[in-house]
């Protein structure tokens, strides 16, 4: 299998053993889990499912961040608990995940249930040299990590910028670089706080995935990914934080997923222009939602459309028809084929579309595309 490595920049060959460990970024649980995060799910699923395929064991790590700046904020807003909060989200969650037949993860750990282990990390950056404190809250220094900037490989300015966008806070006063990130920091009078050797606080957001990662995982993982959106800052974090610490590679291959968007924006829960699976479903069977996001390539950006849903079930009719034939044919390892030239899953469904214009009974294909006729 050959995938697209973000951090070297072109399609490599997947190096990977019996057991292929996987670790996915998963939802911040204060609002509904929208398309372009199924897409990104559903794209480390079909990877897992041709991988078993392969007769390898998988182990795919997918996180829930209970805790930071988000969920606290939409939790005071609602007047909840920001725990009761995350526990309703996740419920949805995990139907909508169900309904478009994701298989599931090896584990799916919190953030909040990972304490310990974020800040042994923390004190073992602390203690080599690598972050620093000021008023409670501790810093990783970026200028001790000199391949800063391996995975996204964007410029200082393009750092900043992005680190603006998703609350990196550049305009920090107590940072000695602005692309210092924060690894603990002191919590306010409503928000849950844990004790730590600099003062009662909660994490940041970068720490608590190296942490899970090591912990569930080891030091260096096969694959991990995201959202494109996540290269940088978090990816980049990660990778700074872990390496420092561990002294070797944190991930073999990088997996970053394009972004779906909606009337020429991205979906994001901050504009509001989203699409849900439950609603999707509403008007169409699950198979034919998987379908949709089945027919885009995994790390191209693309635009959400009401007809591709309607193309799905179409689809869907006429791989059924085939179901009472025997036909012998390719299109399984043609299927195969297409999954192992950088999980090329469009080329994939075209190769089952002509199979069942032969005639061609193409239920074990569609099959290992996790669509059931």
């Amino acid at each position: 299998m050959r995938l697209y490595d973000s951090a070297r920049r072109g399609v490599f060959t997947l190096e990977a053993g019996p057991v292929v460990t996987m670790y996915s970024c998963g939802i911040t649980p204060y609002d509904s889990a929208h398309l372009g995060h199924a897409f990104v799910y559903l794209s480390f699923d079909v990877l897992q499912r041709r991988l078993r395929d392969a007769g390898h064991e998988t182990r795919c790590v997918r996180n829930v961040t209970d805790v930071d700046d988000d969920i606290l904020r939409k939790a005071r807003e609602l007047g909840v608990n920001y725990l009761d909060l995350a526990a309703q989200e996740m419920v949805r969650f995990d139907r909508d995940m169900q309904l478009i037949n994701l298989l599931p993860v090896y584990s799916e750990p919190r953030a909040t249930g990972a304490i310990p282990e974020i800040l042994t990390l923390i004190g073992a950056t602390f203690d080599q040299g690598l972050a620093y404190e000021v008023d409670g809250r501790v810093y990783f220094e970026v200028s001790k990590f000199p391949r800063f900037g391996q995975v996204s490989h964007e410029s200082r300015d393009g750092m900043l910028e992005l680190a603006a966008q998703h609350g990196g806070n550049p305009d920090d006063p107590r940072k000695r670089d602005p692309l210092d990130f924060v690894l603990w920091q002191p919590s306010l009078e409503d928000e849950p706080a844990w004790e730590s050797r600099w003062g009662a606080g909660r994490p940041g957001w970068h720490i608590e995935c190296s942490a899970l990662a090591l912990r569930d995982l080891g030091e260096t993982l096969d694959v991990h990914g995201g959202g494109r959106d996540l290269a940088f800052p978090h990816h980049e974090c990660e990778a700074a934080q872990s390496e420092s610490v561990t002294g070797v590679p944190f991930v073999k291959h990088w997996m970053h997923v394009g972004l779906v968007g909606l009337d020429g924006t991205k979906m994001s829960k901050s504009l509001g222009n989203l699409v849900f699976v439950e609603d999707l479903v509403a008007r169409a069977e699950p198979a034919a939602v998987r379908l949709s996001l089945l027919d885009q390539q995994y790390r191209t950006d693309w635009e959400w459309r009401e007809e591709l849903l309607s193309r799905a079930q179409s689809r869907l009719a006429t791989w059924r028809s085939t179901l009472t034939t025997g036909r012998a044919s390719t299109v399984l390892e043609d299927v195969r084929a297409a999954l192992d030239d950088d999980l090329d899953t469009p080329s994939a469904l075209l190769a089952i579309d002509d199979a069942a214009h032969a005639g061609v009974n193409v239920a074990p294909a569609a099959a290992l595309l996790g669509i059931t006729l």
